[in-house]
């Protein structure tokens, strides 16, 4: 059975990326950060929830953004896609996921009732 999550409320955060590939130069395309400044600035504004920033990557330069919605048909990704498209990029885009709330908390050390080594198997001899 799949595990499935109650989807988010009004406002929750979502993720979602362009994948550009080949990666690109930042100064190829600083238009797009431009754009992904002011349009975090202008989200902000508006006490909205949309940001934009590069993740580069040997094989792959990514734009992950942050939003307070699910839809990518929005004006702001109109507006980034046609700056894409000016610097003459190929992209992708990723669909959205509800971004968790709360980050989740850190596994537990092991402890005398949790030995380090994997379950089923013997410990190994001192």
């Amino acid at each position: 059975m799949a595990h499935e999550q109650p989807p988010p409320g009004p406002g929750s955060p979502w993720a979602y990326a362009y994948q550009i590939v080949p990666p690109q130069p930042e100064d190829r395309l600083r238009a797009v950060k431009v754009l992904l400044d002011h349009e975090g600035t202008q989200a902000k504004a508006r006490e909205r929830t949309w940001e934009g920033r590069f993740v580069v990557e040997r094989q792959v330069t990514h734009i992950l953004v942050v939003s307070d919605s699910p839809d990518q048909d929005l004006e702001v990704n109109q507006r980034l896609e046609t700056a894409l498209r000016d610097a003459q990029v190929g992209f992708a885009l990723t669909v959205p996921m509800a971004a968790a709330d709360e980050p989740e908390p850190p596994p537990a050390e092991p402890t005398v009732d949790s030995p380090r080594h994997p379950p089923g198997r013997p410990p190994p001899k001192k």
